[in-house]
């Protein structure tokens, strides 16, 4: 493709721009007393399909931008560090375990959960450690922790089975080629 750069910052955009919308607006309900959000099944895809630069930059950026305009200001610097490192996580994992492999429905499901629950599992800490130590809430941080392994959950279900869709769809044809 000509002008790939441009393409590959087109879709982060979009993407950016899908992270905000689908932490803001889509919500299901939780056993956990509150709702869980598709957010993180669009950062895993940023790794996943858009890489360590792009991928990384739309994840943090448009879960950050939810944060800042869900009136959550004070947790939007570490959701910025927080969701880019799960997104690149996710990337590195997913590439190391599907390299060589031809990419198919078989091959790309064991990649994605791994790399999704390291992912997930980075979430988790990341918050609990961002809320206790530098937004001073201490041990009760960790009343957080089963609504991020819910929503973590979520995301990598949800992020999973879209990727694979939208692979099969050939829909970004040039972000997966082989």
């Amino acid at each position: 493709m000509k002008n790939e750069k441009l393409y590959k910052i087109i879709v982060a955009a979009m993407m950016a721009a899908l992270a905000c919308v689908a932490t803001m607006i889509i919500r299901i309900p939780s056993p956990m007393q509150g709702y869980v959000n598709l957010g993180d099944a669009v950062v895993l895809m940023c790794g996943w399909i858009l890489g360590p630069i792009y991928g990384v930059a739309a994840a943090g950026i448009g879960s950050m931008l939810a944060d800042i305009l869900a009136a959550y200001p004070h947790y939007a610097p570490g959701t910025l560090v927080i969701k880019a490192v799960v997104a690149l996580i996710a990337y590195v994992l997913f590439t190391a375990l599907r390299r060589g492999k031809e990419q198919n429905t078989k091959n790309l499901i064991l990649p994605l959960v791994i790399s999704g629950i390291a992912g997930e599992i980075a979430m988790v800490v990341l918050y609990f450690v961002y809320a206790s130590l530098l937004l001073g809430k201490g041990w009760a941080a960790a009343a957080s922790i089963p609504g991020n392994l819910m929503q973590g959950l979520v995301g990598i279900i949800v992020g999973a089975a879209l990727y694979v869709l939208i692979s099969k769809s050939k829909a970004l044809p040039h972000l997966f080629k082989e």
